[in-house]
Parts: C-alpha cells; sequence; structure tokens
C-alpha cells in the first residue's frame, strides 16, 4: 500500500430517527468530502425512511440521498467506524465507548418546516465542511 495516498476516514453521523439530521451530514460529506470521508449515517431510534422535508431542501443544492436508506446503529451494512458524529443529544460516553466520537449540538428540525430545515441543513453544511478541513489537516500531518 502507498504510504502517500491520503487515508479515507469512515465517519458514522448519528441522530435519533435517521431521518433528516444524520441522513444531511452523510448526504453533504459523501459530495462536498468524499476525499476524506466515507460517510454513513444510522438512528438510535430509526424510523425507516428518509424525511420528504429533509430530501427537498438537500434537493435545492443539488444534494442526493440516492442509495441512503434510515437504519439502526446495530445495521449489518454499517462499517466499524473511525469517528463517530453524534447529533442525538444521548451521552456519547456510554453510547459509543471505545471509539472515536464528537457530539454536535445540532436541533433537530423533524416535523418542522423548510425554513427551520434550511438553517439546519446550512449549520450541518458548516460543521461537515469543517470536519473535513480538520481531517485533512490530520491526514498532512501523518505523511
Amino acid at each position: 500500500m502507498d504510504d502517500s495516498s491520503p487515508r479515507h476516514w469512515k465517519v458514522l453521523f448519528v441522530c435519533i430517527g435517521n431521518c433528516v439530521r444524520s441522513q444531511m451530514a452523510e448526504a453533504i460529506a459523501r459530495r462536498d468530502a468524499s476525499d476524506v470521508i466515507v460517510p454513513e449515517s444510522a438512528g438510535l431510534h430509526p424510523l425507516g425512511f428518509i424525511d420528504k422535508t429533509a430530501i427537498a431542501v438537500l434537493a435545492e443544492r443539488g444534494i442526493s440521498v440516492a442509495g441512503q436508506h434510515s437504519k439502526g446503529l446495530r445495521d449489518h451494512t454499517l462499517s466499524k467506524p473511525d469517528l463517530v458524529i453524534n447529533m442525538s443529544s444521548a451521552p456519547s460516553a456510554s453510547l459509543f465507548h471505545g471509539h472515536r466520537f464528537e457530539d454536535w449540538r445540532v436541533q433537530d428540525p423533524f416535523g418542522e418546516d423548510m425554513e427551520l430545515h434550511r438553517r439546519i441543513c446550512d449549520d450541518i453544511e458548516r460543521r461537515v465542511k469543517n470536519l473535513a478541513q480538520r481531517l485533512r489537516a490530520e491526514n498532512g500531518g501523518s505523511l
């Protein structure tokens, strides 16, 4: 293996229902940070669908959720993450013991209007871009 190739971080974005916030983060990371992040998402209590308002807000930005689906933390298709991003407000230390994690305090817009979804998406987009920059810097520091 070529040691000079950049590391791709397996990042798991987690929220409660895996239907809005974590799905947005996964889709944004796939579009904007695929050079450094291999994104997945899951929910503590998955609702089994991706919210239509979240899909519409992402579509306004040219972002697709194609290939994504709502799933729980124990879903067999999930990879072992290098980093867990917790947006659920549940205690990360007990939920993700043994994993590197970050807590992101992101309001849950489920069931709310389009404008709140847009603001939450803006927030998540900023956070994903910042995360990607930090991970790129970590990659650069290990060369």
